[in-house]
């Protein structure tokens, strides 16, 4: 067993942004609690509310978003932090469209070769691209 509680460990990790399950089930591990107390501790943060996969990836794939990435990175990123597959889509059913928030980066930065490569490298679908460029880009300079 650990020194500390394992709610107090999960508290502290809790602190400053809101974490998933596996991540704070990754720092009890780290911090010498043996499973069956990291189940139990998970648990009992789930069902008080502090630990929820779907908040977390609402919070995440929003703030993602903002930060102009398109939904396979934001997909990609929730499922590096462990997040399920229906929750990382669901939190992607929340956002602006892909395409709305394409078009919107394209009207600010402009239309040219190199915001479609760089949407393209922010995880922009190929589709979502056309529909912001309106063609006006080659699929060869993206």
């Amino acid at each position: 067993m650990s020194d500390r509680d394992p709610l107090e460990i999960a508290a502290r990790a809790l602190r400053h942004r809101d974490r998933s399950r596996r991540e704070i089930g990754e720092r009890l591990a780290r911090a010498g609690v043996n499973a069956a107390e990291c189940d139990d501790a998970l648990e009992t943060l789930e069902r008080v509310g502090y630990v929820d996969d779907a908040r977390f990836a609402a919070g995440r794939a929003e703030a993602l978003a903002a930060r102009g990435f398109g939904d396979e990175a934001i997909r990609h990123d929730l499922g590096e932090h462990g997040v399920s597959g229906e929750a990382a889509e669901a939190a992607l059913r929340a956002l602006v469209p892909e395409a709305a928030r394409a078009q919107a980066l394209v009207e600010r930065l402009g239309a040219t070769a190199k915001t479609a490569a760089a949407l393209s490298r922010k995880g922009y679908a190929p589709e979502s691209l056309e529909a912001a460029f309106g063609g006006e880009i080659a699929e060869h300079d993206v």
